[in-house]
């Protein structure tokens, strides 16, 4: 029997978990029932009840599983990781929040099992805020442009992955994973399905600028060279121009030698302008260096606190999976 593995992220999701994983396990018991499953949420050190609703989730079924995290390890660190500890024959990724259409996941295993090894859940509409869609869809298409990968717009993540990549994943051994631009990258042969995206069931995003800012620059970072390139070109431009300026000056001054007065206020803009293009680029090239630093320091990506269910007599069901007639 094939297994199809599930993970949900969580960060303070505590009114979300409970009709999530109801949702989850109606659709594999409808759709796909003659799959094993496990469920595995990873939560990234939760500061409501969400934990404790994942006791209760796991303490009644042990097909769902659960991993505290011991802080939290960032957005992309920690779902990354939970894909990582699936043992299913596929991996499916969901949000927590009910963005994630739940009833895409026999579509995602249907193409699965047409032999495709990455099947991408793709928006093409969204009943989120309509300013914020249209930023994400000029970011995707200037990251997409500007990228040697051929990048993926509006890809969060939602989809399902095959033992096979879960095994390249395994093997990249990356600290900073950028999992929607690793899937460009290194995937296998892959399709996509369109779907609206839903707006938050309950509770409120986690995401902010500042986590926004650092997803754009990671991505920035590791699938674009634009950055240093336009460093060193506009250096060169600047420097060009500097030297015409100053050749058109010493003319003029020759020339004119008692009449030109340039005054103060060229040179102060001049010095103003370089200086800005000057910190904008250490600004840039900084991103780079903080991403090739994290890097080489190669830490872990996530420190488990506790695991829930994953003992080996709960890995199969059966006569130890205590509400095994419910869910089958």
């Amino acid at each position: 029997m094939k297994k199809v593995s599930i993970v949900v992220p969580t960060y303070n999701e505590e009114k979300n978990v409970i009709p999530l994983s109801e949702a989850i396990v109606s659709e594999l018991k409808e759709n796909l029932s003659r799959y094993d499953y496990e469920i595995i949420f990873i939560d990234n050190d939760s500061q409501d009840g969400t934990r404790n609703k994942l006791r209760e989730i796991c303490g009644n079924n042990c097909r769902i599983k659960a991993i505290f995290n011991a802080k939290n390890f960032g957005q992309f660190n920690s779902p990354y990781y939970g894909l990582l500890q699936s043992t299913g024959d596929c991996t499916i990724l969901v949000c927590a929040d009910f963005q994630d259409p739940i009833d895409m996941i026999h579509r995602f295993v249907e193409e699965w099992e047409k032999g495709y090894k990455i099947v991408i859940g793709q928006k093409t509409t969204s009943k989120e805020n309509p300013i914020m869609y249209f930023l994400r869809s000029c970011y995707y298409r200037t990251i997409k442009r500007l990228s040697s990968v051929e990048q993926i717009e509006h890809f969060t993540g939602f989809g399902l992955y095959d033992r096979d990549f879960i095994d390249v994943l395994r093997d990249l051994k990356d600290p900073t994973p950028f999992l929607r631009g690793i899937v460009a990258e290194l995937g296998f042969r892959k399709t996509i399905i369109p779907y609206e995206q839903q707006q938050r069931r309950a509770g409120k995003t986690s995401n902010n600028f500042m986590k926004l800012y650092d997803a754009a620059m990671l991505s920035f970072t590791s699938y674009t060279k634009i950055g240093l390139r336009m460093a060193t070109f506009i250096g060169f431009a600047v420097s060009f121009a500097s030297i015409a300026i100053a050749l058109v000056y010493l003319i003029l001054k020759l020339i004119y030698w008692d009449r030109f007065v340039a005054g103060t206020a060229p040179i102060l803009i001049g010095m103003f302008f370089l200086g800005a293009i000057q910190l904008i680029f250490m600004g840039v090239m900084g991103e780079y260096i903080l991403s090739i630093n994290t890097r080489v320091m190669n830490r872990p990506l996530v420190i488990e606190e506790e695991r829930l269910n994953f003992s080996e007599k709960s890995q199969g069901g059966g006569i130890n999976c205590r509400i095994e007639t419910e869910v089958d």
